[in-house]
């Protein structure tokens, strides 16, 4: 069974930072693509960014590309989210998700951690 766990969420201010991670257990570890949704109330889970099993670049939409950086640490079975210039838009509960394989759609992810909330002030 594969469990994930957030941290890092918090309150920041509007053009801030925050780091979040995901801690992994489970076997395979570098054979799982990791992905980073978030949600907010009244709205669908959104696909936000993912990584594949062995790293290399991740894929993100479009309203994070170049402010958000997801990466991977196989030897600490451990995720991340780098969040910078972030924008009150980008509050939400964001959770870290895992599946098999090597696709980069949105779907089909298996695992999925209990969430952390961010929340961005104007």
């Amino acid at each position: 069974q594969v469990q994930l766990v957030e941290s890092g969420g918090g309150l920041v201010q509007a053009g801030g930072s925050l780091r979040l991670s995901c801690a992994v257990s489970g076997r395979a570890f570098s054979t799982y693509v990791l992905g980073w949704f978030r949600q907010t109330p009244g709205k669908e889970r959104e696909f936000v960014a993912a990584i594949s099993g062995y790293g290399g670049s991740g894929y993100y939409v479009d309203s994070v590309r170049g402010r958000f950086t997801v990466s991977r640490e196989n030897a600490e079975n451990t995720v991340y989210l780098q969040m910078n210039s972030l924008k009150p838009e980008d509050t939400a509960v964001y959770y870290c998700a895992a599946k098999y394989g090597n696709s980069r759609s949105p779907l089909g992810y298996d695992y999925w951690g209990q969430g952390t909330q961010v929340t961005v002030s104007s």
